[in-house]
Order: C-alpha cells, then sequence, then structure tokens
C-alpha cells in the first residue's frame, strides 16, 4: 500500500481519537505515506508530527461547498489507494465518493456509504470510538485492537511551557461547547478551593474560553491559580497536561488531548455518559458522574445549550467527596 488517506472533519476530539488510525495504519503498513484531512483549526495537532505527511485542510468559513469542491480536487490529485472515513456525514462522503481511490471505508451512517467500497455498521454499543474506528482498517491491517491514540508535541513545545513547570501543578479545563457537558462554574470554583495551596493551578482553554477562566479565577480563593486560555496551542496545552498531578476535564477535547498523551486524568460527565465510548484512554484515568439514576440522562449524544428538563441535576448532584486528591 503506498499512500492512504484518513479524513476526520468533525470537533478537534473526534480527530484526535482519529490518530489512534493512524498509529496503527503506520505499524501495519510502515512504508505507506499517510496524509491526513480535517477541517479549519484542527490542522495544528499535527505539527512535526513524525509520520503524518500532508494535512489537508478544509477550510468551511471560505465558502463551504466552493471549499468543498476545492478540497475535492486536491484530494483527486493525490491518487490515494486507501481512504479510511470515520467522519458519519455528508461532505466527508462527497470527498470519498468523487476521491477516485482506489478503495475508500466508512460507516453505514454516512448518507453516502453506498458510495464506498466498503461500508460497516457505527452503533453505540459500549465499545470505544477507537475500537468502533478500528473496525474500518481490519480487513488491511494484522492487528486486533486498536493503537491508542497519540500525539506529538515538539521539543519547541515543552520548551515552552517548562518554565510553568517548576513547582507541583494541577489544570484544570472548566469549559465546553455544549453547556449541558459543562460542570458549572461555582462547582469549579468549590473544586479548586478543595485543592492543596501548594499548588499551582492552571486554567486552560480556547481564546474564547478565557473571559469564563477569569471569571472563575477571580472568583476562587486559591492563591496559586493563573489562566492560560488563549495563551497556549493545544500541543502546549498537551506538552503541560502530561506532567501535571492530575488534569480536571469536561466530556470534551481536553480529555482526548489528556489520552493522547497519556496524562492523568479526572473527567467530570454531566448529560453524557462513557458508554457512549468516548471516555478518558489514560492509563491514570478517573470519571465523575452522578451517583443516582436519572430518567432524562442521557439527554443526547453531544448537549445541549440548555437543560431541557431546566433543573441540570445531573451536573448540580456531583459533590466534591466523589473527587480523590
Amino acid at each position: 500500500m503506498k499512500k492512504i488517506l484518513v479524513i476526520q472533519t468533525s470537533f478537534i476530539g473526534d480527530v484526535i481519537l482519529a490518530t489512534s488510525l493512524l498509529e496503527t495504519l503506520r505499524a501495519n503498513h510502515a512504508e505507506a505515506k499517510i496524509d491526513v484531512l480535517v477541517r479549519k483549526g484542527s490542522e495544528s495537532i499535527f505539527e512535526g508530527h513524525p509520520f503524518v505527511g500532508k494535512v489537508i485542510v478544509w477550510n468551511k468559513k471560505k465558502g463551504k461547498y466552493a471549499a468543498l469542491f476545492q478540497t475535492i480536487k486536491e484530494v483527486r490529485s493525490q491518487h490515494y489507494e486507501l481512504i479510511v472515513n470515520p467522519h458519519r456525514f455528508g461532505s466527508s462522503g462527497l470527498i470519498c465518493a468523487f476521491s477516485g481511490a482506489t478503495t475508500t471505508v466508512g460507516f453505514k451512517k454516512n448518507p453516502f456509504h453506498f458510495w464506498f467500497s466498503h461500508s460497516y455498521q457505527h452503533a453505540f454499543d459500549g465499545r470505544h470510538e477507537i475500537e468502533r474506528n478500528h473496525g474500518l482498517i481490519e480487513a488491511v491491517v494484522d492487528q486486533k485492537k486498536p493503537s491508542l491514540p497519540r500525539l506529538y508535541p515538539q521539543q519547541h513545545d515543552f520548551d515552552q511551557v517548562h518554565p510553568l513547570k517548576q513547582t507541583p501543578y494541577r489544570c484544570l479545563a472548566p469549559t465546553s461547547v455544549w453547556f449541558t457537558k459543562q460542570w458549572p462554574a461555582e462547582k469549579w470554583i468549590e473544586l479548586i478551593d478543595a485543592l492543596p495551596t501548594s499548588e499551582t493551578i492552571y486554567l486552560l482553554g480556547a481564546p474564547a474560553d478565557r473571559a469564563q477562566c477569569e471569571s472563575i479565577a477571580k472568583r476562587s480563593s486559591h492563591p496559586g491559580i493563573k489562566t492560560l486560555a488563549g495563551s497556549l496551542s493545544l500541543l502546549q496545552s498537551a506538552a503541560l497536561m502530561k506532567d501535571a498531578v492530575m488534569n480536571y476535564v469536561n466530556d470534551s477535547a481536553p480529555m482526548h488531548l489528556c489520552s493522547a498523551v497519556d496524562a492523568p486524568t479526572t473527567v467530570v460527565y454531566c448529560s453524557t455518559i462513557p458508554a457512549f465510548g468516548f471516555g478518558p484512554l489514560s492509563a491514570n484515568a478517573r470519571v465523575i458522574e452522578i451517583q443516582e439514576k436519572l430518567e432524562c440522562r442521557p439527554c443526547g449524544l453531544h448537549g445541549h445549550r440548555a437543560c431541557p428538563k431546566g433543573h441540570f441535576r445531573c451536573a448540580h448532584s456531583i459533590h466534591l467527596s466523589q473527587f480523590e486528591f
């Protein structure tokens, strides 16, 4: 096999999980040139990657369909032998359909799966997403189990965060794109104030998360809290999280950053559940969720902009006593 493309144009967390495919394909086809296709905003995690060749970027914001046409054109020009597509939505299906690739594989949930060479069932059956994705390549690899997802922060990423590692520290990523995936700010403050005062607490996130992180920092009584949201790249954040005493995150992208560098992880689940198959994969990983059963939980795969029932008990009923310090 000479040229392989892996497509994942969904959220950054899904892209990180798809790196499991890259690791397995590399281990089984060391001679192949492996490229990736992601949407704008995800490409930075492949900077300096040791075996990913070309990173094709679909910039949806520059005219969604015009940009899609240009992306298809670029993919066709590469003459791929195999395209692996764990993305389950129509745009990636069209890319596969017009790619000219010898073999295309993806899930039957993709509306254009009938154009794939081979398509497979995708079900939320308790398996982890990396296991479901692995099913797409079982026919072309010898491994029975998926590789773990992996990112490769470069030396300059570690150098950038090295000054932050002079004393023991913990990282918190308290935000999420989805409101019902996000533990409330007052709960995060309660947790922060219970952490050892001898340790530094770093608040991580994207530039858009900075205001919320600063608000949490101002309301906390912890003497060593620092807001880094918007100050670090994704790979720099991963390099920092790798050596933390613990990383506290929601069911969101920072959890997958931790998995990809085997960083210690405590994940707070609110409206979603680990059984969906997107849970932490670090060797030291803990899950925190409401201890009582709610008929309304889970209320959706991705969460909502507000609690559909109005009470948000799945978040507010998580107690500090459930954490280990």
